[in-house]
């Protein structure tokens, strides 16, 4: 027999507890009050990489509980049309059985992607300023929200140079700076140009 099974041979040999499903049922329940316990106290990285796992666990849940989301169909049935006149309150229901289908996400997700990239723009509609700038969090505990990043693309000139980091209030980052200004975002730039000269 291997070492590393002396757990269950002990159990073959003297059995559990008498009350060991009652406090292995009681001990599950209470983790999930431990792990938000545990989630409100933390601080600092270590906060940051356990609220990560977490929301991450989340998301697989609730795309695991979508995916097996069951619905109720009616479909027609014609074995149990009855023979014969049907009073016309019944017209509708006559022969319906009801039957449970599996959520298909794979046609929602493609609809989505199709909608997605669509080739006529829309028209140019302003932006907001949640919309172009995010807020960035800076400091030890995070607790600084002065500095914005650009989200959109903008137009910097020839001679742009970024100021030290440390004092750079409006980030915007080498991917979004354009030198040739394109009209369907021109008044994007315009308006984020405008916001960070100040």
């Amino acid at each position: 027999m291997p070492q590393n099974e002396h757990i269950e041979l002990h159990r073959k040999r003297h059995g559990q507890r008498l009350d060991h499903q009652e406090r292995k049922r009681k001990k599950e329940s209470r983790e999930a009050h431990e792990r938000s316990h545990k989630a409100r106290k933390m601080i600092g990285l270590k906060a940051k990489l356990y609220h990560k796992q977490r929301h991450s666990e989340k998301i697989q849940m609730k795309k695991t509980l979508k995916m097996h989301e069951q619905r109720k169909t009616k479909q027609k049935n014609d074995d149990k049309t009855p023979e014969g006149a049907v009073p016309a309150y019944l017209l509708d229901r006559e022969g319906q059985s009801r039957a449970k289908i599996l959520s298909n996400m794979i046609k929602q997700k493609r609809k989505e992607k199709a909608g997605k990239w669509e080739v006529p723009l829309p028209k140019v509609r302003a932006q907001g300023e949640t919309e172009v700038l995010k807020v960035i969090r800076t400091g030890k505990r995070q607790k600084k929200a002065w500095k914005r990043m650009v989200t959109k693309v903008c137009f910097v000139g020839d001679n742009f140079t970024r100021k030290p980091p440390k004092y750079e209030r409006f980030i915007r980052p080498m991917v979004r700076r354009m030198a040739p200004l394109l009209t369907s975002i021109l008044c994007v730039c315009v308006w984020i140009w405008s916001h960070t000269q100040n």
